[in-house]
């Protein structure tokens, strides 16, 4: 049964979250995870980005612990093998874990039911406040608004929603990287087609104005749509020019990609070959890649990033090449990290400045544009949502401020749970 106080609150079930929520409880502290769908997992099942990365850098392991857990478990649960990580592929995406979303969302359920959490489905984030030494966090429930008390606030939401609404400073850029919805197809046999005049068709349209190379591709110059269809569809599109920083945003985004989705498919079934086609799978929502992201106690900047910097306070690793998407041009600024580098991030990173207890995991961490283009993923994104639940746990139950908490403390419980800190 929900209770009226808890040592620690999460808000945000996604990638992040859970990680947060598990390791908070597995603590020993009193834990509820609040998350406003019906579905754990984040952009790996609401947006089926189910292909998680990246967990090893230059033939070893960086990031374990409860997400690797997770992620290994599920491809375990669904009789699939783990790439090479021995050997160090060509592009780092190659290391990316491929996860089936149904499976891997039944594993979170699993994991925080079984680590003592509590869990609040279908609940949004509606106020917070600062009330002595605690936060009262009010969620929208199905039944009304409700107060919660915690002791320590986790904020996981990926858009910075709970420090924003607790006065916490924000950085948000005017340019926003665009979103990208999920979808797949079917219903044709590609080597029937005649490629070469799809090709063709799509170009004329671009050139007309109905149809864009970003519906297929990241690039707004370019794009081949034969090679589209070879892949069944997929991620390939760019939802441009809309700001998910908030509801509004949001939903405008979401229509957004479902009208992309609609343009694309009443082409297509126009095309000699492809009068069957179908839509085999559309993701629930558009997955988001850039909205706020905190101004905290530290900064991870492009250089911190590049250099492989390992902070005094470090609590975990992070790898990936810098990722920024684009709404124009090529419509990807990608820099894979030079050889040998791992970055880190701090636990400042973590830490909005000026909110006494409450922490932050997941792609809004303290970072500039770039390194947040990198800092994002998943791996990453579980790596500090582990951190922020040791954090939270001992800031809880020892009644110190996450700033205090001494660091040997905090690397000892999150080792003793399988993460590798630096």
């Amino acid at each position: 049964m929900l209770r009226d106080s808890y040592d620690v609150i999460v808000i945000g079930g996604g990638t992040a979250g859970v990680i947060a929520a598990v390791q908070s409880a597995r603590a020993g502290a009193g834990t509820l995870l609040v998350e406003k769908t019906g579905m754990l997992g984040g952009t790996m099942t609401m947006a089926a980005v189910n292909f998680p990365g990246i967990f090893h850098a230059w033939g070893r392991q960086v990031v374990a612990g409860i997400g690797w857990e997770l992620v290994s478990r599920c491809v375990s649960e669904c009789g699939g093998t783990l790439p090479d990580f021995d050997a160090i592929p060509p592009r780092p995406w190659m290391h990316q874990v491929r996860i089936n979303p149904a499976v891997y969302a039944a594993l979170c359920d699993e994991a925080v039911v079984e680590s003592g959490a509590d869990l609040l489905l279908h609940t949004m984030l509606a106020g917070v406040r600062r009330d002595g030494d605690a936060w009262r966090v009010t969620v929208c429930a199905k039944g009304g608004l409700r107060e919660i008390e915690a002791r320590a606030l986790i904020d996981c939401t990926g858009d910075a929603d709970a420090v924003g609404l607790a006065g916490g400073p924000l950085t948000v850029h005017e340019e926003k990287q665009p979103g990208t919805l999920v979808w797949r197809v079917g219903g044709y046999d590609v080597e029937k087609l005649d490629l070469h005049a799809i090709d063709a068709a799509f170009d004329r349209a671009v050139r007309d104005g109905l149809m864009s190379y970003s519906d297929i591709g990241w690039s707004a110059e370019s794009g081949s749509l034969s090679s589209w269809l070879r892949r069944g569809g997929g991620s390939s599109n760019h939802v441009r020019g809309v700001s998910a920083c908030d509801s509004e945003g949001r939903t405008r985004m979401d229509i957004e990609g479902r009208r992309l989705i609609m343009r694309m498919y009443r082409f297509l079934r126009r095309q000699p070959g492809l009068e069957g086609l179908t839509i085999e799978f559309m993701a629930p929502e558009c997955g988001v890649r850039e909205t706020a992201i905190i101004v905290g106690e530290e900064t991870v900047t492009l250089d911190d990033y590049w250099s492989g910097r390992v902070w005094p306070d470090a609590v975990c690793y992070a790898f990936y090449p810098i990722d920024l998407h684009m709404d124009s041009g090529s419509g990807l600024d990608c820099r894979p990290l030079p050889e040998g580098v791992t970055p880190t991030a701090p636990r400042g990173a973590l830490i909005p400045k000026g909110c006494p207890n409450l922490l932050v995991a997941g792609r809004c961490i303290s970072s500039d544009r770039l390194a947040n283009s990198a800092l994002r993923v998943q791996a990453a994104s579980m790596a500090t949502g582990q951190a922020a639940g040791a954090l939270a746990a001992l800031a809880a139950r020892s009644g110190q401020d996450v700033r205090t908490v001494p660091m040997p403390e905090l690397r000892a419980l999150l080792e003793s749970h399988g993460a590798l800190v630096p």
